[in-house]
């Protein structure tokens, strides 16, 4: 097992180098101050979408920090509406110009819409990469079935799967389905919401080890070779949640972190619109 020791360490997939951390901004609409604080506290993945609202702050976030923007690993994605070919092609120009970017590192299907064929989105997909407005591109919410039918009709390789995945939620068969493919599997929602923190078992690894629930959590996601994109809108969570690259979880921690699973354990669930998912 490979296990991290820095922040600047990358998981690799397909030519892309994606950090092993990353900040996510789902809700955070202000947010460019709280964004020039994560890449201060260390962060160089910043993940956002055009239907979280956050573009415009993400990027001032990135003018306002004093890092390289070639340092920086800026993810958005295009929402299911906007899968048509034509919609997809606008969705990106405007993801864009929100950023103040003329390039992002990777761009994502936001969620799978059966409505619309994946040929044409996967065309468009790959299009936005040909056309240098992105370097790197992949999926979001995708069921191994559906992963399976992008990898076989997108015409450039896709990098990584990104799906909800944390302690209450087994994602075990979807990580080696990631891993035999050669993708990384991003995790969103790597803390449950905030339904993690009382747990009595991560609060008893975290005393253990000196550390706090949401930091193990995270680590117990590294360990598996997932790359987590933790989302607070307070500074100290922000700065505590990279905090992670100064103890390893043992064997004995991560079975029985492992063992949390819940039957219901999935948060992001949209009714009416959520693919058949494989657990």
């Amino acid at each position: 097992m490979n296990i991290p020791n820095s922040p600047a360490e990358t998981l690799r997939a397909n030519g892309a180098a994606m950090p092993v951390i990353g900040f996510g901004t789902s809700t955070l609409q202000d947010c460019g101050a709280i964004v020039a604080a994560a890449l201060a506290a260390g962060y160089r993945h910043i993940d956002t979408a055009r239907k979280y609202g956050s573009e415009g702050g993400v990027g001032e976030g990135i003018r306002a920090a004093r890092v390289n923007r070639a340092q920086i690993f800026v993810t958005t994605k295009v929402s299911h509406e906007h899968l048509r070919a034509a919609d997809f092609a606008r969705s990106v120009d405007v993801s864009l110009k929100e950023l103040g970017l003329d390039h992002v590192d990777l761009l994502l299907v936001h969620w799978p819409n059966p409505q619309i064929a994946l040929t044409e989105t996967m065309s468009a997909l790959a299009k936005a990469k040909r056309d240098g407005l992105a370097r790197h591109i992949g999926v979001a919410n995708f069921p191994i079935r559906l992963l399976d039918a992008a990898l076989a009709l997108c015409p450039e390789p896709l990098v990584t799967n990104q799906v909800e995945h944390h302690p209450y939620l087994d994602q075990s068969t979807m990580r080696a389905a990631c891993r035999r493919r050669g993708l990384i599997l991003t995790a969103y929602c790597p803390l449950g919401r905030g339904r993690l923190m009382g747990d009595p078992a991560l609060g008893a690894i975290a005393a253990r080890h000196g550390k706090n629930v949401a930091q193990v959590a995270l680590r117990w996601a590294m360990q598996h070779g997932v790359a987590p994109i933790p989302r607070s809108s307070h500074p100290d969570h922000v700065a505590a949640n990279i905090d992670i690259f100064d103890f390893i979880l043992t064997d004995r921690d991560m079975r029985e972190i492992d063992t949390l699973a819940q039957p219901r354990g999935r948060i992001a669930n949209p009714v009416g619109r959520a693919p058949a998912w494989d657990v």
